[in-house]
């Protein structure tokens, strides 16, 4: 199939194609957008395609982005070109990438995910920032975590701030969404240890007895995990806070503990 070119911001597809940016629309086409030839890359890597391929006009021409457009091609989908100012206002972005696809979003169930698959997974209950989520996702990916499982009612991840912070990582990492019952629920037919960052009976993350499958959670970026998901982890641990503030960002905490963590079940 030739590539389609557009021009008009009228069009169609166009109009479709930044509706994504909006949560509802999202939800309702069960589609996302992403951007950049890095991010698209990891995505075909991972067995990921776009539906609809965006490609700037007189973009620099690289070698992956000609492997992307014929895998997208064989496979069937769509490959568009338009000027960058078109692109800048169907992602939003003044300075857009020279590259954007439409993915259509996946099974995000905790039936999808083998506990047994690695030694630790992150878990976040309610986190609301899309930066820290995509941060989450790069540090899964990074400590070789099963994935990354949302809590209750946390920031969209794929929105495109939260796809654009996680560099990737939203197609190189499991991603499951539960509530908290269904999820404790789950997690108690089987193996696994349930480990909260925490200030409640917790003691020092360092040499603390962790066990693999290990599940780290942590919390609301301002209100922290509610007491009742505290007290049913199997240990509660604690970071030192040397200087005048008081907790860590959840982010850089769940890193933190996730590879001390990663060093006592690798041993």
């Amino acid at each position: 199939m030739p590539r389609k070119i557009i021009t008009g911001y009228s069009n169609a597809t166009v109009k479709a194609v930044r509706a994504l940016r909006d949560k509802k629309h999202r939800r309702r086409e069960g589609k996302f957008l992403a951007e950049g030839l890095r991010l698209l890359t990891d995505a075909r890597e991972s067995g990921r395609l776009p539906e609809i391929l965006l490609m700037a006009q007189g973009r620099e021409e690289h070698p992956l982005l000609a492997e992307l457009e014929a895998a997208v091609e064989d496979a069937g989908g769509e490959v568009i070109e338009l000027p960058l100012d078109l692109l800048a206002k169907v992602t939003g972005k003044d300075n857009p990438q020279a590259v954007a696809g439409v993915f259509a979003e996946w099974d995000t169930s905790l039936a999808r995910i083998d506990r047994h698959a690695a030694p630790i997974w992150l878990v976040a209950q309610a986190m609301r920032d899309p930066g820290n989520l995509g941060t989450m996702l790069r540090t899964a990916d990074a400590v070789g975590a099963g994935g990354l499982i949302l809590l209750d009612d946390c920031v969209d991840p794929f929105s495109v701030e939260a796809v654009r912070a996680s560099m990737g990582g939203i197609f190189t990492t499991a991603l499951v969404q539960a509530r908290w019952d269904e999820f404790l629920g789950w997690l108690r037919q089987g193996e696994g240890q349930l480990v909260a960052a925490s200030l409640r009976d917790a003691q020092p993350y360092r040499g603390a007895p962790y066990a693999a499958p290990c599940f780290v959670m942590v919390g609301n970026e301002s209100r922290g995990l509610p007491e009742e998901y505290e007290m049913a982890c199997d240990l509660r641990v604690t970071m030192p806070m040397k200087g005048r503030a008081d907790s860590l960002n959840a982010a850089v905490a769940a890193a933190v503990l996730a590879y001390e963590v990663l060093a006592a079940v690798d041993r």
